[in-house]
Parts: structure tokens; sequence; C-alpha cells
């Protein structure tokens, strides 16, 4: 190679870095119109309730297995198909709720999920039989659904966009709050007072939300509220739109290939398989699962505040936490015999980064949409990673079935091996997904002067001194 070349690859890569730098700057620091920041930090929290309260809703049916049982008659299998329809319900209704609210707004759609969520909690008082108990689940599935993506969408009107990343991730985290409610007052009530009570009162927490909602919230500062789509022609187009902007589709692969295994492994999975198939204690489980959100709940903080500094880099965090989940599973599955409690303290750390990481998702759709499109955008991201969530759930447990003689549920730990490998299917959809769209994103940089050193130069940059993003 000439020393001419050289030098020529060499003022590239700084032009690269300096290019990147300047596109950073301009993506945090673009003028977003005035946000009086405390009124904007009043609004998040009544939204973050309202998430809150939703997330409690969704929960509080989980927390009160048994106790369904016994009301309803019904067996374990039922009980869990209530699980599975409601948040099928859920994913269905992303893509509409989406436009909805880039339609009439987020403060009404979270109304209006809180009321539905209430409706549903007021069936389920009432139901004896299994068929009413579905509805009310639906029913709750179906408000869960408008809440989260218009709670994000007050979230990207109130704050500067630097900002919105780190916000994000605490919605996210602190939202979870509502599942301890469920899992410690709203158990607590039950068994002291009776079934009845318990979900009135849930219904009546909903329509206090909406109440509050309605006094308190508003979708944006005075003068910043995007106009809202009208006509069915105009919503039609807009979503069209939506989907065909490649930052819409790197954020639902995004995702899909960050949050399912981290959502099966807490959501119904982890705990067979640490108790059956790893031998530990029910107590020794349910420390690890507590672990799990417990690292969700730190790393989420740090992961806002780099896609905030670095929002041209957001896919190396993604490659990573995928890199670091697959190959960690990998060595779980591959391990002759039970796998050491050190191994498995690793894969939980591991796997608690799933949920903050496909937070990063919704930062694509946030950064590459305009603003009357950011609902829908949202809707259509947040649909990949409980498709894929559901799609593994059922997945394992047609395996384990299919390697488990007869209807017992003894599983062992090469039919658990056997049936988490499906894993690895959901990871190559997802990381063809980002990949492709990636090198979409980054050809729309390039015809628009922007070209991205590789990684480790522009590390190297950085660690010289050089300017950095903010």
């Amino acid at each position: 190679m000439s020393e001419l070349t050289r030098r020529r690859r060499k003022l590239r890569r700084r032009s690269g870095v300096c290019l990147e730098v300047r596109k950073q700057r301009a993506a945090v620091a673009a003028p977003t119109g005035a946000r009086p920041m405390g009124r904007a930090y009043v609004v998040w929290l009544v939204g973050l309730l309202a998430y809150a309260v939703a997330v409690f809703h969704r929960a509080s049916l989980g927390v009160a297995g048994v106790d369904a049982q016994e009301r309803f008659s019904a067996g374990a299998s039922a009980v869990s198909l209530f699980l599975v329809l409601q948040l099928a319900v859920y994913a269905g209704l992303q893509v509409p709720v989406g436009v909805a609210v880039d339609r009439f707004g987020s403060r009404r759609m979270i109304i209006a999920g809180a009321l539905t969520m209430a409706a549903g909690q007021l069936v389920l008082a009432l139901a004896t039989d299994v068929p009413t108990a579905i509805a009310a689940r639906v029913l709750v599935g179906a408000g869960d659904a408008m809440t989260f993506i218009s709670v994000l969408r007050v979230v990207g009107l109130w704050f500067p966009g630097s900002t919105v990343p780190l916000m994000t991730q605490l919605t996210g985290i602190l939202g979870q709050a509502g599942s301890i409610v469920a899992a410690y007052p709203l158990v607590a009530v039950l068994h002291g007072t009776s079934w009845q009570t318990t979900f009135l009162g849930a219904a009546a927490t909903g329509v206090v939300v909406a109440i509050l909602v309605a006094v308190a919230l508003r979708d944006a500062p005075i003068g910043t509220e995007p106009a809202p789509v009208a006509g069915l022609r105009e919503l039609r187009g807009n979503l069209m739109a939506t989907w065909r902007e490649p930052g819409t589709r790197i954020g639902l692969y995004t995702h899909l290939v960050t949050q399912f295994s981290g959502t099966v492994f807490a959501l119904l999975w982890g705990y067979p398989f640490l108790v059956l198939g790893q031998g530990l204690s029910p107590a020794g489980a349910a420390a690890l699962l507590t672990l799990l959100v417990l690292v969700g709940m730190g790393v989420g903080p740090l992961f806002g505040r780099l896609c905030g500094r670095w929002p041209l880099r957001r896919s190396d965090l993604v490659f990573g936490i995928l890199a670091l989940t697959a190959a960690t599973w990998t060595v779980v599955l591959l391990w002759p015999g039970q796998a050491p409690l050190p191994l498995l303290v690793v894969l939980v750390v591991v796997l608690g980064t799933n949920g903050p990481g496909s937070m990063i998702g919704f930062d694509y759709a946030r950064t590459e949409n305009p603003a009357e499109r950011m609902g829908s955008a949202s809707g259509v991201v947040n649909v990949g990673g409980f498709v894929a969530s559901l799609l593994t759930v059922l997945a394992v447990g047609v395996v384990l079935d299919l390697l488990t003689p007869g209807s017992s549920t003894a599983y062992e730990l090469d039919a658990f091996r056997a049936a988490f490998a499906v894993q690895y299917v959901f990871w190559a959809v997802g990381l063809v997904g980002v990949v492709r769209h990636r090198r979409v994103l980054r050809a729309r940089l390039a015809r628009d002067g922007v070209v991205l050193a590789p990684l480790r130069v522009a590390a190297r940059a950085r660690l010289r001194g050089a300017p950095t993003a903010r």
C-alpha cells in the first residue's frame, strides 16, 4: 500500500469521525420549542402513574392464579390461557392503537385505556365462569395496549431529544412498580377480604387514574403539539409511510431481538427451568428472577445515557446485548449436566439487560419519524418483541411436551435444552432485520454527507481528546 493511499484512508477516517460528531450533535440538540421542564416532569409523573397502574392490572390475575383456579373451577392450562390471550390482544392492538394515538392524542387514549381496564376488572370481580373471566382479561389487555405507547409520545413531546432516551428507560423501569403492588398489597387484600372486593377496588383504581389524567396531563407544551391526523386516507398514508421508514423497521427488529429471551424467562419458563432443569430450590429460583428485575432497573438509565450521547451508535449496543445473550445461553445449554450457580447468575444478569435493550427500538422510531407519526411508529416497534415472546413461549411449551412422556410436567434438563434452542431462530430473524435496515439508514446518512467511521476509530479519536458527541 502506497504512502498516498494510507494518508487518504487516514483522512477519510478522521473526516468520518468529525462528520459523525456533527450529526450526533444535531440529532440531540435540534431545536424543539419551549418546554417548561417543571411542568414536563409533572406531566411525565402523571403518565408514569397511569402506566404503573396498567402494569398492576396486567399482573393482577397472575399473582391471584391459585385463587382464580378455585373461583372458576379451572385448571392451570385454563388460567394460562387468560395470560396468553391477554398478551395476544395487547400485541395485536399495538398498530391500531398507535394510529389512534396520532389521531386523538395521548391524553384521550390513556383515559380510554384506564377506563377499559377498569371495566375489565369490574367484569372479573363479578365473573363466576371461565368465558366471562377470559372476556374480562381481553378488556384488560386492550386497555393496557393503549397506555405505554401513549406515555412514550408524551415523553417525546415534552422533553428535549437528548433526554428522551433516559426518560423512556425510566418510564419502563419505574412503571414496573405496578407489578410489585400486585404482588403484595393486592394479594394481602385478596386474602383479607374477598375476590369481588379486591377486583372492585382494582376497577376503582382505574377510574381514579382516568380522572387524574383528564385533569393534569396534556399531550404537549402549548404551541408544540403536532396537528392531529384527519381522515381515513391520511391515516392509511401515515401508517404506510411509517412502515416504509427503515428507522421504524430497525426499531421493530431491535425490540424483537433484545426483548423476547428475557421476557420468556421472566414471564413463564425461567422458574421451571431453574427448579426442574437446574435443580435449584424454589427460593433460589425466585431470588434469581428478582435479580433479573434489579439488573434491568440498574442498566436501564445507563442505556438511556449512552443512546442520548451516541445516537448514531445505538446498533452497536444492540449487537452487544444480542451477542452476550446468545453466547451465555449457548454456554448454559451446552454445559455437561446442571450448570453451576455462578453461571446461572451470569445468565440472569445478562437477561436483565434485555428489557432495557428493547427500549432502544422506540428511540429509533422517535428519531426517524416525524412527530405526527410517533404513535403509529411506536406501535409497530412494540409488536416485535411481544410477538416473538408469545411465539417463543408457545414453541418452548410444544418442545417440552413432545420430549416429555404422557402428560407429565416433570421436564428433564435435556428437554429444556432442546426447548430453549428455539431462541436461535428468533435471534437470527432479528439480527438479519437489524443489519439489513442499519445498512439502509447508514446509506441515507452517507447521501447526506455523514460517513460513520468504524467504532474503534471513533473510540480512539475520543480517547485522544477529539470533540465528542453530545
